[in-house]
């Protein structure tokens, strides 16, 4: 597993797939540093910046879940952070990418459709 500073990037990812599975919107919102980003290619295109604005995407996000949604297709490991495949809420192929602070939070994703 990659470990940037003292911290599991893969193991952050996994924690963020599992709270967005769970709908635990506090839990989710812990694992993003307090000026992270969110930039959202996947629709209507939000960009939301520190722990207010990301509350209102990943809230939404949340709201309505197909039985495949936040299933891991590929997680890979790249120099700025983590990539990701996934399915989303509504079960459709997504692509986000996650950089990281240096305290081990997300830094920024920014997703698109796959």
């Amino acid at each position: 597993t990659e470990l940037v500073g003292d911290f599991d990037q893969i193991g952050l990812v996994v924690d963020w797939l599992d709270a967005c599975r769970k709908r635990d919107l506090a839990g989710l919102l812990d694992l993003y540093a307090a000026d992270a980003t969110l930039e959202c290619r996947c629709g209507e295109g939000t960009l939301g910046g520190g722990r207010a604005e990301l509350e209102k995407p990943l809230a939404a996000a949340s709201d309505a879940l197909v039985p495949t949604a936040f299933g891991l297709e590929e997680i890979t490991p790249t120099a700025k952070g983590i990539e990701l495949d996934y399915l989303s809420h509504e079960g459709k192929p997504i692509h986000i990418v996650f950089t990281f602070s240096a305290e081990g939070k997300i830094r920024q994703t920014s997703c698109a459709p796959a």
